[in-house]
């Protein structure tokens, strides 16, 4: 059967408030930080991308209005000289979207890669606190030839059991 001991549960529980409160003094501060910075820079990116998207429309419509300049003009200019501002407006436009696209795109992916490394670096302090936390716990258990004789009895008379 299983023997519950008021001791064990006792140290157990000891055990386990102390293993909280290292967690929550050595990991869940830096482990929030990191995240919060994180998030800070996710969201200055957001807000680049913002103007750069607002910047964009900006350019847009000077590109419409240089448009309709262009178009008023064109009855007064001789036929060359109205192909070659066309040209010019059309690269201009051109220019303009692929730039805007560009830094679009460009801060789309700057966001997706902050937030996977975000993700990872979350991921190797969380294993690595689990890793020495169990490191720390494994060698208070099995610290004394006592402890360990006791382990080994009750694994072997659970195997049995079983």
């Amino acid at each position: 059967m299983l023997n519950i001991s008021l001791g064990t549960i006792i140290w157990t529980t000891v055990a386990f408030l102390i293993v909280l409160l290292i967690l929550k003094k050595m990991a869940w501060k830096p482990i929030l930080e990191g995240l919060k910075k994180r998030e800070e820079s996710i969201a200055g990116a957001l807000r680049t991308a913002e103007e750069a998207k607002e910047e964009m429309a900006a350019l847009k419509a000077s590109n419409e209005e240089l448009l309709t300049k262009a178009r008023a003009e064109r009855d007064t200019m001789l036929k060359e000289a109205r192909e070659a501002k066309d040209a010019i407006i059309a690269e201009a436009k051109s220019n303009a979207k692929l730039e805007g696209d560009k830094m679009v795109a460009q801060a789309k992916e700057t966001i997706k890669m902050e937030k996977v490394a975000a993700m990872n670096e979350l991921k190797k302090q969380v294993a690595a606190l689990s890793i020495e936390v169990a490191e720390k716990i494994v060698k208070e258990k099995l610290s004394e030839d006592s402890k360990q004789k006791e382990l080994v009895n009750n694994l072997i008379e659970e195997v049995t059991l079983n």
